[in-house]
């Protein structure tokens, strides 16, 4: 007997999707229709399963593409205050991209034992708790600040993100002690962490999910108009709204309304918008001379996801079925 099951991917590797249901793990592959259509199914995704493979992907509330993720309520993004040295261009990186997927943000510093100047600490505070972000200090090794990290993370499904050797990993044994996750020092040589999180897993314990993500550092705004990057920073767009040209970098003309008030303006986050300004024209560029139509490999019929042949093929088709017509009408002239 075929038992239809629903459940959650909480871990994905090579082929196989870990899914659980009714609190058991179902390892299970992808159903050949759904590989013809190019799904792709990703860590926090709801699904449908029948001895052991899965036949369908329920909608998904959000999503990310970096990380891999789906069906999360919050972003954690961890930064390390020593240890790698705290980079805030990369920190806005976060910030952008989360706010770019609309999707609720918190700001955790870590290492918080290593670092003995105030001046970051008070930079930090300055320049984000005026932007409306929860901020924790932690130290993941000193158990400082971990109870009050529980606190903000409990009753949500999280993804951490961040930089290779900022301590998530170590963040989530001091929460999880019996998971016993590797962790890794930073290099000496190049003052960056290796990835010791190899994959998106789901940890859950006592009303906290946590997502833990491999890090990455090699985020670009190169998949977005200038015009949409402004948005992403709310502190210079309450000016840009109110500037005079309409095609405005709010970069270097003068009379701009971000210019004039861009003392009010963190230097740190003026400096991340210029940088990544230039990404976006590169995206801006991009798209004046390539078409951005991509065809769907799936369609829709009687409320089921059909996989679409190629149009080369359907195009063969017809073809086909036009000189089947032809013969037809032939023959009856003959006759």
């Amino acid at each position: 007997m075929i038992i239809l099951m629903k459940g959650q991917v909480f871990k994905i590797h090579s082929d196989f999707y870990y899914v659980n249901f009714d609190n058991k793990i179902y390892e299970c592959k992808l159903r050949e229709i759904l590989k013809k259509q190019k799904s792709k199914i990703l860590t926090g995704d709801f699904v449908e399963f029948e001895n052991g493979a899965i036949t369908k992907i329920l909608p998904r509330s959000n999503f990310l593409t970096r990380p891999s993720v789906a069906n999360i309520t919050q972003i954690v993004i961890v930064s390390a205050v020593k240890e790698p040295d705290l980079d805030f261009e990369q920190l806005d990186r976060y910030i952008c991209f989360a706010k770019y997927h609309n999707i609720k943000t918190k700001l955790c510093f870590n290492k918080n034992d290593l670092s003995q100047d105030d001046k970051i600490i008070e930079q930090v505070f300055s320049v984000y708790e005026p932007l409306g972000f929860d901020i924790i200090f932690t130290s993941a090794l000193e158990k400082i600040g971990t109870e009050d990290f529980k606190e903000i993370l409990t009753n949500e499904t999280t993804v951490f993100c961040g930089n290779s050797g900022v301590g998530k990993s170590s963040l989530i044994n001091a929460i999880f002690p019996n998971l016993n996750l590797k962790t890794n020092e930073v290099s000496e040589k190049t003052h960056r962490g290796t990835h010791t999180t190899r994959h998106c897993e789901i940890f859950e314990k006592d009303n906290i999910r946590i997502i833990d993500t491999p890090g990455f550092s090699n985020l670009k705004f190169d998949f977005i108009t200038p015009q949409t990057l402004t948005t992403l920073f709310d502190d210079i767009n309450k000016y840009a709204k109110h500037c005079k040209f309409a095609d405005c970098t709010h970069t270097k003309e003068n009379g701009c309304e971000v210019l004039n008030n861009s003392d009010k303006i963190a230097p740190s986050r003026f400096q991340s918008y210029k940088s990544f300004f230039k990404e976006s024209q590169e995206f801006k560029e991009k798209i004046k001379f390539e078409s951005k139509k991509k065809e769907s490999s799936q369609k829709i019929s009687q409320n089921k996801n059909l996989a679409k042949i190629s149009i080369q093929k359907r195009q063969s088709s017809r073809n086909n079925l036009r000189q089947q017509i032809y013969n037809e009408i032939n023959n009856g002239e003959e006759e």
